[in-house]
């Protein structure tokens, strides 16, 4: 089995979900390709030192992302950072020829999305893809192939989102997402967008048009240091959007992310209503997928169990239910395979491209415009 050396730059929460992933690397079946993480940055050594502690492999650990970059022994990183360092780091990773898994929403906003993409430009041997996990579920896979089949009709409309709770406390305290130095005046759309646009973007389902509903809901928050500070950043986005099918059909489609969102901790969703046949789909429900297919005479939704029916076979049962550890471990699984075989074992089994990310840009920055005129913008 061929081994990919892996840095971890960001050591937090989504670089610790990494590496608990690598470790169950033999819950695959069938993969020919592994990952190894062999070097750990973060400015907190603590973080690093827990890389050291879990990972046998992880031998550099530094406060300084430059010297992972400069390891001959790394050959790919996963950055997790803020939004702001994106576009230094992105770009530093793939000068360096380092095989990249970056988190949304690649750049802090649209100038900086372009610099990574003029970079990555240059350097096309370098394989660059963003992370957005939900998509690796077994019923949005089943969807997915229920789309390439063709089996919705023409489209009439489209609902996806993600919508959480962290933010529900307003005592909890300020964090770098609601300082525009740190995440930008995307707000939700950046830190969330990503995972509402997955499926709809790989679809082809491109928003032309965008009418966005921005809402900053809690202003202040405590400051840690027994003070208040503004809160700068949207909680919340809702966009009504215009898209259009592959004939050419012009649908409405819903893209929502909260971060205040009542009745929910972390639900991402997805609606596909078509001439030929609905689905809903809901991670309240996780393993739950309804569907109606109409031919004519009643309509009536049936209800389908969803097991552990995985793009990528692991040693689960097929009867047995997956979990959020299970989508995050389908989506490196994705890189990996991708990475050594050119290509995804299937249209929607593959993790968010660079292009595809590119394009939410198009779409927030338009939002912002929206919410700033009160008008439907081109994107």
């Amino acid at each position: 089995m061929k081994t990919v050396r892996f840095g971890v730059i960001g050591c937090g929460l989504m670089g610790r979900e990494f590496a608990s992933a690598a470790g169950r690397w033999f819950h695959l079946a069938e993969m020919d390709v592994r990952p190894e993480i062999v070097a750990a940055c973060d400015v907190n050594p603590a973080m690093t030192a827990w890389f050291g502690a879990h990972c046998p492999a992880c031998v550099q650990q530094t406060a300084d992302y430059r010297e992972v970059l400069a390891n001959p022994d790394v050959d790919a990183v996963y950055i997790a950072l803020p939004h702001n360092m994106h576009a230094e780091t992105y770009c530093a990773a793939i000068e360096a020829g380092k095989h990249l898994m970056g988190e949304k929403p690649f750049g802090i906003d649209r100038e900086a999305n372009c610099a990574i993409m003029d970079c990555l430009a240059k350097h096309p041997d370098v394989f660059v893809r963003c992370s957005s996990e939900s998509a690796f579920f077994a019923a949005p896979q089943r969807i997915g192939r229920m789309l390439e089949e063709g089996a919705f009709g023409r489209i009439i409309e489209v609902g996806s989102g993600f919508l959480h709770c962290s933010d529900m406390d307003a005592n909890k305290p300020i964090n770098w997402k609601r300082k525009l130095e740190f995440n930008g005046e995307y707000g939700a759309m950046g830190d969330l967008g990503m995972h509402a646009c997955h499926m709809p973007f790989r679809a082809g389902w491109l928003p032309t048009r965008v009418a966005a509903a921005l809402c900053n809901i809690v202003t202040e928050r405590p400051d840690g240091r027994g003070g208040m500070a503004p809160c700068e950043t949207w909680d919340n986005a809702t966009l009504l959007c215009t898209a259009a099918d592959g004939g050419g059909h012009e649908f409405p489609m819903t893209l929502k992310t909260h971060r205040i969102a009542p009745g929910h901790k972390n639900t991402w969703y997805l609606d596909i209503m078509g001439t030929a046949a609905c689905a809903r789909w809901s991670s309240k429900q996780i393993n739950t997928l309804s569907v109606m297919e109409y031919t004519g005479g009643d309509q009536a939704w049936q209800v389908l169990d969803m097991g552990h029916e995985t793009a990528h076979k692991s040693i689960t049962g097929g009867i047995f239910e997956m979990g959020f550890s299970d989508s995050i471990l389908q989506m490196w699984a994705a890189f990996l395979y991708e990475l050594e075989h050119g290509a995804p074992v299937s249209r929607f089994a593959g993790c968010v491209t660079p292009e595809e990310a590119a394009y939410s840009h198009r779409v927030f920055t338009a939002a912002l415009k929206s919410q700033a005129n009160g008008s439907m913008e081109t994107v």
